[in-house]
């Protein structure tokens, strides 16, 4: 009788482990299932940000005319946006003309690089003293920071440099001054770093 007893505990225990096995065979299928749809989400999520952004990019070049680069090699994850951004002659204060490519720009950075370091590059043409002209970059940056501020761009996100009168960046290298034309190098240029090292990348 106990033999018997203790096999039909035996039996008993080997029934409860073989549902439990089964029931726990459930759950992970279905946390799989879960799991497989919860990627496919993310990853259709992510193509409708992808193909958004685009479609935000290509307007930038339509409507206002912006070249957008990816650059490549050691700055691979940048973003060169060359915006018809431009000052007057010894000047740095923001055109009103340009206000409205400097908002659609903001808007972009806020949706789809939240977290990304964002350059202002400052540009002017040859005419005056080097030193004079890196300064006066450096100005036009800071006003161009100081507006997209205004807009909502996070202060952590936006920093100034200044290239001054640099030949190599130079847009039309013998105008200068108030020579007609000569406004294309008095500019910014924008650089957005989505390298993880700088905190940015879309989602």
């Amino acid at each position: 009788m106990l033999m018997l007893a203790l096999s039909g505990c035996g039996y008993a225990k080997q029934a409860n482990v073989d549902a439990a096995l089964s029931q726990l065979r459930q759950e992970m299928q279905a946390a799989d299932r879960s799991t497989a749809e919860t990627l496919g989400g993310r990853i259709d999520q992510n193509a409708q940000r992808l193909a958004a952004l685009e479609q935000q990019l290509q307007q930038l070049r339509t409507e206002f005319g912006a070249r957008i680069e990816q650059l490549q090699g050691e700055f691979a994850g940048m973003v060169a946006f060359d915006m018809p951004v431009h000052f007057d002659f010894a000047a740095s204060e923001v055109r009103s003309q340009d206000q409205a490519v400097l908002d659609r720009f903001a808007a972009v950075v806020k949706q789809y690089y939240p977290g990304a370091l964002v350059t202002v590059e400052g540009f002017t043409d040859a005419a005056g003293d080097p030193a004079y002209n890196l300064r006066l970059g450096r100005a036009r940056a800071d006003a161009v920071r100081a507006y997209l501020l205004g807009q909502g761009v996070a202060e952590t996100q936006l920093r100034t440099v200044s290239y001054g009168e640099a030949a190599s960046r130079l847009v039309a290298p013998r105008l200068a001054g108030n020579r007609e034309g000569a406004e294309v190098n008095r500019r910014v240029a924008l650089v957005v770093d989505t390298r993880p090292t700088s905190g940015g990348v879309i989602q």
